[in-house]
């Protein structure tokens, strides 16, 4: 096939206009609401997932750190959705693009560190600093542990890519071999074939893990510091 394999990763556009934005904000319409008393099986099932989950992720936070609990949630059905709807044939998926999620990334990071500074500052910079550190190790340690923290939301954005990247070129190499044998062994065909639908089933295991993880990731560092 002469197909470019990283053609899948490139931003559509409309008219030459970029249409990322318009995919962005398309997950969100799938969510059903109701404005009924009783809620269908649909409703209730996903109102009992938001409600498992944030309590989950909020159970270790105080009273401050739960007031990011909207944030977090809406965070986590975001980043579901959009790998979710990424799996779909001829779709394309926003969070393979790291410029997307260092953008998600850096705020969230840069907003929970803050709020640290501003609310604990003795015990944000004491981070910097293990206690008991023999003194003619302070500066390396110092400067260890700046970088620890400034490369959290590039490692935040880097795992997110990496693992959607690498599960949507492996299902399109898979989908292309067997598209090929198809003409030349059968057999081979459908073991190939069985391998393909395995690796879907993973994917979207591995769509919901990596939501749940970016988000459980940022509410860790919001407990650092709060």
């Amino acid at each position: 096939m002469n197909e470019n394999l990283f053609a899948s990763f490139i931003a559509p556009t409309i008219l030459g206009l970029p249409a990322t934005v318009l995919i962005i904000l398309f997950p969100p319409l799938l969510i059903p609401t109701s404005k009924y008393l009783i809620n269908n099986r649909l409703i209730t099932t996903q109102q009992w997932l938001i409600k498992l989950t944030s309590k989950q992720m909020m159970a270790m936070h105080n009273t401050k750190g739960r007031t990011w609990s909207l944030m977090l949630v809406s965070l986590i059905i975001f980043i579901a959705t959009t790998n979710l709807l990424g799996l779909l044939p001829h779709s394309f998926t926003p969070t393979t693009q790291l410029s997307m999620n260092l953008a998600m990334a850096i705020p969230l990071w840069a907003g929970a560190v803050i709020m640290g500074f501003r609310s604990k500052i003795k015990n944000a910079l004491a981070h910097f600093l293990p206690q008991g550190t023999p003194t003619p190790l302070i500066p390396m340690l110092v400067i260890i542990e700046t970088i620890s923290l400034l490369i959290q939301p590039m490692a935040l954005a880097v795992r997110l890519t990496a693992n959607i990247t690498a599960g949507h070129l492996l299902m399109h190499l898979i989908g292309s071999t067997t598209l090929a044998m198809s003409t030349i062994n059968l057999p081979s065909t459908l073991i190939i074939f069985t391998i393909l639908i395995l690796l879907t089933i993973l994917e979207i295991a591995v769509a919901l893990i990596q939501a749940y993880v970016f988000t459980l990731l940022v509410s860790l560092y919001l407990h650092d510091n709060t």
